[in-house]
């Protein structure tokens, strides 16, 4: 059953991934809007922003990863939505193949697709002058962070591309996630915001995060923010997966 369930997510996965290549409008707002956003904040509002000895690009650069994946899952709720009012779900379902492996490959598209654009914000954010001395396994633990980010999103994407009434509906509920990173951390100091805003920012899971990959960057010590942002992203997981596969199993029963 394994081996059958691995062997059609791989080739479900090959469609999903096809769909992404083929639609335009998906690399540009994947891509091209965090790129677009990150050429804003470092030229226009970052010689207005106090980050000390840090060069704004490395003080901001956290933030718009998680942007980027924010506004990569509003498409994986979109995909699975469409594929779910076409009726490929029920076709797909009379075939001999794992009941899952379409909910699956739409979970491994998103997170192929959102870590090659991760790839691409962080080589512009290099040409940009991004430097870090972190050596591998800084690398690797960054890696990791944006790994059960991007999982545990997705998972939260796919709750709306199943429930979702209309098209427009299943892709709006990632704008909250985009604007979340604006009431953090991610691009001004929480210290310059009002108490209320303040409380509000230091108690996110944006803000751990940020700071938890923003210190894996300069080399230092990570502390708490690490294990806080670990247990947010595996928090998040596990809710989203458990009501995901309730949504699911409504559908296709």
């Amino acid at each position: 059953m394994t081996a059958y369930f691995l062997s059609d997510t791989a080739v479900l996965t090959g469609r999903t991934l096809r769909h992404v290549t083929r639609s335009v409008d998906t690399i540009i707002t994947t891509v091209i809007t965090p790129v677009a956003m990150m050429l804003m904040f470092v030229y226009v509002f970052g010689g207005a922003i106090d980050t000390g000895s840090v060069s704004y690009v490395n003080y901001m650069l956290p933030g718009i990863l998680l942007i980027t994946i924010a506004s990569g899952i509003s498409y994986t709720a979109y995909r699975l939505f469409t594929d779910m009012k076409s009726g490929i779900f029920e076709r797909f379902q009379s075939m001999p193949i794992a009941r899952s492996g379409v909910l699956w490959a739409h979970v491994v598209t998103s997170v192929v697709a959102n870590l090659i654009s991760l790839v691409v914000v962080v080589g512009v954010a290099l040409l940009m002058g991004f430097r870090t001395g972190a050596g591998v396994p800084a690398w690797l633990a960054v890696a990791g962070i944006l790994f059960l980010f991007t999982l545990a999103l997705t998972w939260l994407a796919v709750i709306p591309g199943l429930s979702a009434s209309s098209v427009e509906g299943a892709g709006a509920f990632a704008y909250p996630l985009i604007f979340l990173p604006f009431v953090s951390s991610a691009f001004v100091p929480t210290r310059t915001m009002p108490g209320p805003v303040r409380a509000f920012a230091e108690n996110q899971p944006v803000t751990s995060i940020v700071n938890a990959i923003r210190d894996l960057f300069a080399q230092r010590p990570v502390g708490d923010a690490l294990w806080t942002a670990l247990a947010w992203c595996v928090g998040i997981l596990v809710v989203a997966y458990v009501f995901a596969m309730a949504a699911y199993r409504r559908k296709i029963t």
